[in-house]
């Protein structure tokens, strides 16, 4: 769906555009004679007017291209990165390597072989086993949803092939695949159990195009590999109307994914350091990584681009704030947020340290609500915060954030965090198919979302406020995401 956004969308971005920019102030030459507000306020303007939201991620995705996590293309993704976080002019610019279990995709081919000859659109799933080198044939049973997949018995799909129709719910917050995700993630361990030979999904997205999505699953440990692949919802369409029609349908498959072993991922980390309280961290993310079908601009190069746009705006005021910023572009968010643990892992010593985290990972936006998990959702920076982000089209929302799929690990540790929530109504029309390329980035979206994270980090480092609470004690939950 090219240049898909909804009406209110449109108007939501025609109506900040025009209000931020007018209204907002130049930036003094002695900001101290400002109040911190005036300054987010003239930043935010500057992010809306700014070529640098869509000069990364155009150069990220044309000069780079793919970025499979623990691969070559990755690694000079990484280069590529510091290099440009370097001359951007910013401290502390570095590399933090971890390893991982690798995964190359190979041939991937399906067709429909009875009872009438067809291909089919197909795409492994990250880590499937691969088929026999002669494929896999056999007969398809249909779930229309996952639970009548749980619900089946052992021994029931025995030499078959299980098919899993479900489709994923549209929804602006992106909770349709999030209920979704399990599918993918857990349906082929789910699927052997029950004796199948092989695992089949209707791709977790909410497009009708013929192109199927990958992403990650993940193998039960002592339950036999099956090979587990995507189909396009089309292809999905077509198996359930030739079996509505009372016809056996066999499918043959043939997946050719290796595994090189334990290879070398990892984060590039750059910081704006603070003027007063440099120990102190306001943590803005995005990953680096992507699949290798698409070129991964709006999964995830248009975070890439927006937390470093506002990190580089900050850093070239004339007085820096307080706290120190970090921009961090996870690694191998793809495969299980293995970044986020290893980041969370090696720097847990500083998690007192971190005073807020937030990642941008789910488009190019724009930002619509803003999320907050803090021990005083009322706490007066907070307020101050959003009466900033208003004048953007940015409400009050909640105070149950996730702060975002690489944050999960930090949050975890007690670090509290936020969501800029993103306008997600068309992110899994695109998400993780070749589709994902950077025609589909918009300068007016993908900018109202620099403006938006610029007010955030930007007041978060100046403002005093202490947001930490004992998240894991009480219990408030695990972060989610779209990997």
């Amino acid at each position: 769906m090219r240049n898909h956004i909804l009406p209110a969308l449109g108007a939501l971005l025609l109506g900040v555009s025009s209000v931020a920019v007018t209204a907002a102030p130049a930036v003094a030459a002695s900001p101290a004679a400002q109040s911190p507000d005036a300054v987010a306020q003239a930043l935010a303007a500057k992010a809306l007017a700014s070529d640098l939201p869509m000069q990364i991620v155009t150069d990220l995705t044309t000069e780079l291209g793919p970025r499979l996590a623990g691969t070559a293309a990755e690694k000079r993704a990484a280069d590529w990165a510091k290099a440009r976080l370097e001359k951007l002019g910013f401290e502390n610019v570095r590399l933090e390597p971890f390893t991982m279990a690798g995964w190359l995709r190979g041939e991937e081919k399906a067709e429909i072989t009875g009872p009438t000859p067809q291909p089919l659109v197909v795409t492994a799933l990250g880590t499937s086993v691969a088929t026999p080198p002669e494929g896999i044939e056999a007969e398809v049973v249909i779930f229309k949803r996952y639970a009548d997949l749980l619900d089946a018995p052992a021994g029931s799909l025995k030499g078959k092939i299980a098919l899993v129709a479900e489709q994923t719910v549209r929804v602006q917050d992106g909770s349709g695949y999030g209920a979704a995700g399990q599918i993918r993630r857990s349906g082929a361990s789910e699927a052997a159990k029950r004796g199948a030979v092989a695992y089949m999904i209707r791709s977790l997205g909410t497009h009708d195009h013929r192109f199927p999505h990958t992403g990650s699953q993940t193998y039960q440990d002592g339950v036999t590999k099956i090979p587990a692949a995507a189909l396009s919802p089309p292809d999905v369409e077509q198996i359930e109307r030739l079996a509505a029609k009372g016809h056996t349908v066999k499918v043959k498959l043939k997946l050719t994914p290796s595994n090189p072993g334990t290879v070398t991922s990892q984060n590039v980390i750059a910081e704006v350091k603070g003027r007063e309280k440099p120990d102190e961290i306001i943590l803005i993310g995005a990953h680096l990584d992507s699949w290798d079908l698409g070129t991964g601009a709006i999964d995830d190069g248009a975070g890439v681009a927006i937390v470093t746009t506002a990190a580089k705006l900050i850093r070239d005021l004339p007085q820096r704030p307080k706290r120190t910023i970090r921009v961090v572009l996870f690694g191998a968010e793809e495969y299980g947020l293995l970044g986020a643990k290893a980041y969370a892992e090696a720097h847990k010593a500083e998690m007192d340290k971190h005073i807020l985290a937030t990642e941008a990972d789910f488009g190019q936006g724009p930002v619509y609500a803003f999320n907050t998990r803090v021990a005083d959702p009322k706490h007066p920076s907070i307020v101050r915060i959003q009466n900033a982000l208003t004048p953007l089209g940015i409400y009050r929302g909640d105070n149950a954030a996730s702060g975002g799929p690489d944050i999960g690990p930090m949050m975890q540790l007690g670090v509290p965090v936020v969501n800029l929530a993103l306008e997600g109504s068309d992110y899994f029309d695109t998400h993780h198919t070749p589709d994902d390329t950077i025609d589909r980035i918009e300068r007016k979206r993908i900018n109202q979302t620099a403006a938006a994270y610029v007010t955030f980090t930007y007041l978060a480092a100046e403002l005093d406020g202490d947001y930490r609470q004992k998240l894991v004690a009480e219990g408030q939950g695990t972060a989610t995401g779209s990997n």
